[in-house]
Parts: C-alpha cells; sequence; structure tokens
C-alpha cells in the first residue's frame, strides 16, 4: 500500500539526514528479510507437518518439525528485536539532527519571520512535529517495510499454491487499498490541522506566560482564560476529527480479513468437493491468508501514523525551505567620499505592502558624530535604527556604509562595526561576564582577572557596581533575578566592548536611575573619536548632545536645526496625528 508522498519524504527532503544512517538502515533492512522468510517459512512448515508426521502419527518427526518451527520462531523474534533496536536509534539520531538543522535555518531567517510567526508555534514545530519523525522512523518504517515484505511474499504463495483461489482471496485487498488511497488525504489533512491547532495552543501559552504580570496587573486573568479556552477547544476538535480519521481504516481492513477468509473457505470446499484441492492445503493455505492479510491490518494501524509524520514533515519543510531574502550582494564600492560613513538614498520601506513606513529618505551620518532621532511614537525611528544595522532592507534605495551597500556585508562584518543596544535587551543564563562577552571573539580567552582589568581600562568598572557579585552575577531568564534597568547595563556594556563604528541606543536609558544613565553618558563621552553615535529618545533631555538632531514622522525623516525646533516639531505631529 505505498504511497508517493512516503517515498518523496523519503528520497527527497531527508535523503541527505538518512546518508549518514545507511549502514544501520541496511543492517535493519536485512533483519527485516530474516524476519519475514521466517514468518513466511512457518505456514509450509505447519502445513507439512499435518500431512506429515501427525497424519502418519510419527513422533520423531513431529519433535523435528516442532523444534525446527521453534528455530524458526526463535530467528524472527532475534531479528525483530535487532531491527526494532536499529531503527530506534536511526530515528533518535534523525531526529537530533533535524531539530539541529530546523533550529540553524531558524537563526538564519531575517528578524520578519519572527514578527509574523508565534514562538509557540515555531517551539511546536521544533519539539512536537520532529518527534511524530523519529515515531516514523523509529517505528511506522520499519513496520511498513517489514509488513509490505510479508504482503507481497504471502501474496505469491497464495498465487502459486492455487492461482485463481490466490486471485480470488486478494480481491478484498484490493478493494481496500482502494479505498485507502481515496481517504489518505482526508487522513493527512486532519491530521495537519491537528498539528497546526496544537501549534497555535501552545503560542497561546507562551504569549499568555510571557505577559503573565501584565494580565495581573490589569486583572484581566478572564481575557486570556477565555483567549485560552478558544483555542484549547479548537484543539480539542481538531484533535478529535484527527482521531477520527486516523483510526478509521482499522476496522476496514479486519472486514476485509474476515470476507478473504470466507471467501477463501468457500471456494476452497468447493474445490476440495470436486477433488482439486485437500484439507491439508486449505489449512495451509488459510495460513498464508491470515499472514497476508495480518501485515495489511497492521499496515493500516500505522498508515495514519505515516499521515502524521507527512503532516509534520510539511509543516517542518515549510520552515526548510525559507531562504532569507536577507542576501549577500557582490561588493561593488560605488562611493568615494569617505567623510560619509553611513548613506540612505532614498530609502523606502514597508512592514505591509501600500503602508510605508518610511518614503524616499535621504540622510548621511558622518564618523564621529552624534545623531539623534525623534518623534512620536509609531513615527519610524526604531524602523529607521533596524534599517541601519540591516535588520531589514529597503523596499526601495540604497544604503550605504562605508561607501559600500550595506548588503555586501557578511553578518559578521555589519556585527563587528555596528553595535545595536535594543529597547528589550537579550540575555541568556549564566554569568554577567559571560553575557557581556556573548559573540565577542576578541576576548573569548581571557582569564577573570584580564577581564575585570579590561573593564577598569574602559570606565565600565563603576557599572559592575550596580551587580551584587560583579561580573559572577548569575544571570537567569526563568525569574525576576534582575531589573530591567540592569539589564540594560549589560547589553550597554555588550556593545560597547565591541568598539563598533557606529553605536545605535534605542531608548537604552529609559529604565535607568539618573546617577547611572549620567556614567553611561561619561563613557559614551570617552568612546573613540571616530565612534558614530546614533540616539533614540522619546526625553529630549537625552538628546542635548547631539550633532544633528532629525525628526521622524509619517514616512519622512526631516533635520531639525536644535532642541527646541525638534520640541515644536514633536509637538506639531502629535496634533497631525
Amino acid at each position: 500500500m505505498p504511497h508517493k508522498g512516503v517515498f518523496d519524504m523519503i528520497s527527497h527532503r531527508l535523503f541527505p539526514l538518512m546518508s549518514k544512517e545507511l549502514r544501520a538502515v541496511s543492517f535493519a533492512l536485512v533483519a527485516i528479510a530474516i524476519t519475514s522468510a521466517a514468518t513466511l517459512i512457518a505456514p509450509t512448515l505447519i502445513a507439512r507437518t499435518i500431512d506429515g508426521p501427525i497424519a502418519h502419527k510419527d513422533m520423531h518427526g513431529l519433535i523435528v518439525n516442532a523444534g525446527i518451527l521453534l528455530l524458526v520462531f526463535l530467528t524472527s523474534l532475534a531479528s525483530t528485536y535487532i531491527q526494532v533496536r536499529t531503527m530506534g536509534g536511526v530515528g533518535r539520531r534523525l531526529l537530533f539532527s533535524l531539530r539541529n538543522e530546523l533550529f540553524s535555518k531558524l537563526q538564519d531567517l531575517p528578524v520578519s519571520f519572527f514578527t509574523e510567526n508565534k514562538v509557540g508555534d515555531l517551539i511546536s514545530r521544533i519539539n512536537n512535529d520532529t518527534d511524530k519523525l523519529n515515531q516514523f522512523f523509529s517505528q511506522a518504517l520499519i513496520q511498513f517495510l517489514g509488513n509490505a515484505v510479508l504482503i507481497v511474499g504471502a501474496g505469491v504463495s497464495l498465487i502459486a499454491i492455487n492461482t485463481q483461489l490466490g486471485l480470488a482471496s486478494l480481491v478484498p485487498a484490493l478493494a481496500i487499498i482502494l479505498l485507502t488511497q481515496a481517504l489518505s488525504p482526508w487522513i493527512k489533512r486532519t491530521s495537519l490541522g491537528s498539528l497546526q491547532s496544537l501549534g497555535g495552543l501552545s503560542g497561546e501559552i507562551q504569549e499568555s506566560l510571557s505577559n503573565f504580570k501584565v494580565v495581573v496587573a490589569f486583572d484581566r486573568l478572564d481575557y486570556f482564560r477565555e483567549k485560552f479556552t478558544t483555542v484549547n477547544e479548537a484543539n480539542y476538535v481538531a484533535s478529535i476529527k484527527a482521531g477520527v480519521a486516523s483510526n478509521t481504516l482499522t476496522p476496514l481492513y479486519a472486514l476485509a480479513s474476515t470476507f478473504a477468509q470466507l471467501i477463501v473457505l468457500v471456494y476452497g470446499i468447493s474445490l476440495i468437493a470436486a477433488g482439486n484441492f485437500t484439507v491439508v492445503l486449505l489449512v495451509g493455505y488459510l495460513l498464508y491468508v491470515n499472514a497476508f492479510y495480518m501485515p495489511l491490518r497492521q499496515v493500516a494501524s500505522i498508515w495514519s501514523s505515516m499521515q502524521l509524520a507527512l503532516a509534520g514533515l510539511d509543516r517542518i519543510g515549510e520552515v526548510l525551505e525559507l531562504e532569507s531574502d536577507l542576501l549577500i550582494v557582490p561588493d561593488e564600492h560605488t562611493v568615494t567620499d569617505t567623510s560619509t560613513l553611513l548613506t540612505f538614498d532614498h530609502v523606502s520601506f514597508y512592514y505591509v505592502e501600500g503602508k510605508d513606513v518610511l518614503r524616499d529618505v535621504c540622510l548621511e551620518l558622518c564618523p564621529g558624530k552624534t545623531y539623534a532621532l525623534v518623534g512620536p511614537t509609531g513615527g519610524g525611528k526604531t524602523t529607521t535604527a533596524s534599517l541601519m544595522a540591516r535588520l531589514f532592507d529597503p523596499t526601495a534605495g540604497t544604503i550605504t556604509l562605508n561607501g559600500r551597500d550595506i548588503r555586501s556585508y557578511t553578518p559578521d562584518e555589519r556585527a563587528a562595526k555596528i553595535g545595536y543596544i535594543l529597547q528589550e535587551p537579550f540575555l541568556f543564563t549564566g554569568s554577567v561576564q559571560e553575557n557581556i562577552l556573548y559573540g565577542n571573539c576578541l576576548y573569548d580567552d581571557l582569564t577573570s582577572e584580564q577581564v575585570t582589568h579590561l573593564f577598569a581600562e574602559r570606565n565600565l568598572s563603576s557599572l559592575l557596581e550596580r551587580f551584587d557579585e560583579g561580573l559572577d552575577t548569575h544571570v537567569s531568564t526563568s525569574g525576576n533575578t534582575m531589573s530591567l534597568g540592569q539589564k540594560q547595563l549589560i547589553a550597554f556594556m555588550r556593545a560597547v566592548l565591541r568598539d563598533p563604528e557606529i553605536l545605535i541606543l534605542d531608548e537604552a536609558t529609559a529604565n535607568i536611575d539618573t546617577v547611572t544613565e549620567e556614567l553611561l553618558e561619561d563613557i559614551l563621552r570617552n568612546l573613540p573619536k571616530q565612534t558614530t553615535k546614533v540616539i533614540i529618545a522619546h526625553r529630549l533631555n537625552t538628546i542635548e548632545g547631539a550633532d544633528v538632531i532629525y525628526f521622524v514622522n509619517n514616512g519622512t525623516v526631516m533635520r531639525a536645526g536644535n532642541k527646541e525646533e525638534a520640541l515644536a516639531m514633536l509637538l506639531e505631529g502629535k496634533r497631525g496625528s
């Protein structure tokens, strides 16, 4: 009962992963062949035992045949154990490789992908959907192949013994296979719906727990409870549909097996009456019919597992087949003016087509100067900074860095030149030192003493006093062990130590007290003279030292002469909105 989707999954999508497991799979296939041969030999041995030693009351022959039959069964048991153990290991290793590949692919995708997809659904694809494939390889695939060999062997034996009786016994199988082909798309569709609803449920749980403090603060537990109930009910309905679809085939295959046995009995008895068949042959024939339909019934029970694996692979394949739109273009120096560090040349950008966030923007950043981006909330300040750091590509126009199209820089080169302190700093579980030096290959081999000395040289020691144990302070992402201000301090020190040519600060001091803010400003003033700073701020007092102020709103980036003019433009922008 092959299905082209199964073979497509194995040969086209997962063959690169399976290529490392060919030796183990070959070993398992040999074990399958041995198991199948033992299973097919057993009915012949039983028929000969009945026709020989039992009919002639030959006790010695009966004991010998019984011993041979026991040896056959033990061989089948041993080979079955080997194939299950071998394919179990293959499944686990494939699961490991597939999760690595999927996670690596996610890391290669642009920021825009994660703004359009729920984190919980992506986690479900990595955890749940890949596990469905593990179950397919460790259980369903080996059973499918073993049963396929048995079905073919038993079918050949049925036709070889008596062609007419054999063809008659296979009629129910043909009917049920055609029915399976018709039902398979429905089974796969319901399985895919179940996985998608499970991903939606995971996304809702992740969103609710991530914002739990806000939920409690606004006393909106009822709202999130209702949303969870809605997605949970949707998942329940989808899983019921998938369960019904998955179990539809099993009783139909049992019915087909019963019809086949009735056909063999009726037709076989008529052949015996005509003198063209014997009772012993009929007994052996019924055993072969059972050997044909029993694995067929088992295939029916694992067919739903295959459809579920195919549905899971579709969801995984959607991610694996994605390509980042942040491509590296050829390095072509088109600008020779070294006085300009970064240039926006008629840049436009939108998240949703038809709703421009920036339109035909032209601006220049020069080395060593401080630029401020001000404007109302939602005006496009963070989007402008994100384009500078190439978190997105413009939908029109060109951005150049040091005279090169910014798209020609590799991610490593770009990250070394541009530092970005986000509104919501990213930290991981570990120490403060590990978080500060994260991704900075210049200081990978420094000892704790050398790191302490480095911080003293860079005038960062005063910031470490905000942490109880200094560089050794533990950072945890699962609890409130650290304030948001402390997290921003870590992000600030992480960016400064990279000595970027451009340092972008997106509300970097929004959650920091006044004393600490003054310390940060001193450190910013002591940065290398060639460092260009881009400051995004709502509070105008944080941009007093800026050399140039840009007002960002309604798709435009306009140069403001001074703080007072920027304030006037901000007030006018708010009235206009």
